[in-house]
């Protein structure tokens, strides 16, 4: 099931030669329930890739939506991103669930 997504975040950079994930503001992290090292899918509403990848945490506050890697060779700064959490859950609990949702501006400020 999803369990949380920012929605339409706006890539700040792309680091080929960092290695692998995604640096995300740590306090968009903590919004979205999205851990260290966990495992995120990022859509780029820009030009439809689709990639996965695990977060780690940048400043808290800095609006950093960067990604690293060999996934930089699909996203350019300034694209808008989709990012998407999941978690595995009974039955019962699923029929329950309600994703969290963050929200962003264009600097990639929580909205509400």
């Amino acid at each position: 099931m999803l369990k949380s997504k920012i929605h339409r975040a706006s890539v700040t950079d792309a680091d080929l030669n960092y290695e692998g994930s995604i640096t995300l503001d740590a306090e968009l992290m903590t919004l979205a329930d999205i851990l260290p090292n966990e495992r995120v899918d990022i859509w780029n509403v820009t030009t439809g890739t689709r990639l996965h990848t695990y977060a780690i945490a940048g400043r808290a506050g800095s609006g950093v939506v960067c990604i690293n890697g060999a996934a930089a060779h699909l996203v350019s700064q300034g694209d808008i991103v989709i990012i998407a959490s999941w978690q595995c859950m009974e039955h019962d609990q699923a029929k329950k669930h309600v994703p969290k949702v963050v929200f962003v501006d264009e600097n990639n400020r929580p909205t509400g």
